[in-house]
């Protein structure tokens, strides 16, 4: 079982990493099997496997110009979730909507990572892909 201090400094990890594109501490925090499930579709939505395709997926959001709110760290009794206020404005796409981040732990380690979307419309709209 992982302990809630344990659960509260990966969630402050996490979100440290998020902010500051720490790259090298993500990798110390996410178990090298990692995976990220986003719903919709576009650029970001579906599954990446792996920490570097996570880091290149955080890239990506990152580079879209989305600033990360923490609102919340939930815990369960093995896991964590995080809410998050995501914002962003990109020529003629805004991004509002608030989102929870479900991360399952293992060992100490996210090993998978499932967010949840307010507005998966609006996600679709601001990541959409090329034509």
């Amino acid at each position: 079982m992982t302990t809630e201090r344990t659960k509260q400094d990966l969630a402050a990890g996490f979100l440290r990493a998020l902010s500051t594109r720490e790259w090298s501490l993500l990798r110390t925090i996410l178990a090298p099997e990692v995976t990220w499930t986003l719903p919709g579709d576009n650029l970001i939505s579906g599954t990446v496997t792996g920490v570097d395709a996570v880091i290149d997926h955080v890239e990506l959001v990152a580079g879209h110009g989305v600033t990360f709110t923490p609102l919340h760290v939930l815990v369960s009794r093995d896991n964590m979730a995080l809410s998050l206020h995501n914002t962003g404005r990109r020529r003629d796409a805004v991004l509002d909507m608030h989102l929870a981040t479900v991360c399952t732990i293992r060992d100490g380690r996210i090993v998978a990572i499932e967010t949840y979307l307010s507005d998966v419309d609006a996600m679709n709209a601001y990541f959409a892909v090329p034509a």
